[in-house]
């Protein structure tokens, strides 16, 4: 987990300039030297436009243009100049259906205020380690909303076949008896 970030640019939206300062202070101590600001959702997008990001560290609640429409903006518009951009939604508002919310939109990490350097470089690993693919459906383009990898086996599994109503299993079609081995 020792990574050399130096050369990575980060972007940090938030309408708070100490906490733009906080959190430009603790990139710096992770080793990032390349921090840019906004302080709200509109300035970011035109800071996008100026030149590439790796990462953006976006607040939920700014004006006039908040967090969400942010994301909804980077990931959706036709404009965009990134919409794979990773993006860390950092906010206090940690109520499940919020963090649902931010992921649904688009958000790649989410980070809880208060920030420590440790959160904030769990999550940044986490967009550098496990990449996540994008997925585009009807009403969603972003990061796969899946975190785990499980192994479902359920009958509601895709690709496989449901059988007919009072069909055999396939359990239940196997013969009860060992096959005796045929010899030549």
């Amino acid at each position: 987990m020792g990574y050399n970030l130096s050369k990575l640019r980060v972007l940090i939206v938030d309408d708070s300039k100490n906490m733009r300062m906080l959190v430009k202070t603790v990139l710096n101590a992770l080793g990032v030297q390349i921090v840019r600001e906004s302080s709200d959702g509109t300035a970011a997008l035109t800071e996008l436009r100026s030149g590439p990001i790796d990462i953006a560290i976006v607040d939920w609640v700014m004006e006039p243009m908040d967090g969400l429409e942010f994301v909804r903006q980077v990931r959706t518009a036709e404009d965009s100049p990134n919409p794979f951009l990773p993006i860390i939604m950092m906010t206090g508002h940690t109520e499940r259906h919020r963090i649902f919310k931010a992921r649904d939109t688009g958000v790649t990490e989410f980070l809880a205020k208060p920030i420590t350097a440790k959160t904030l470089l769990l999550r940044m690993t986490n967009i550098i380690e496990h990449p996540r693919p994008f997925v585009r459906a009807k009403g969603y383009f972003g990061p796969d909303r899946r975190r785990r990898n499980e192994d479902y086996q359920g009958p509601e599994r895709r690709g496989q076949a449901k059988p007919a109503e009072g069909a055999a299993t396939p359990a239940a079609a196997a013969p009860t008896t060992e096959a005796k081995p045929v010899q030549a």
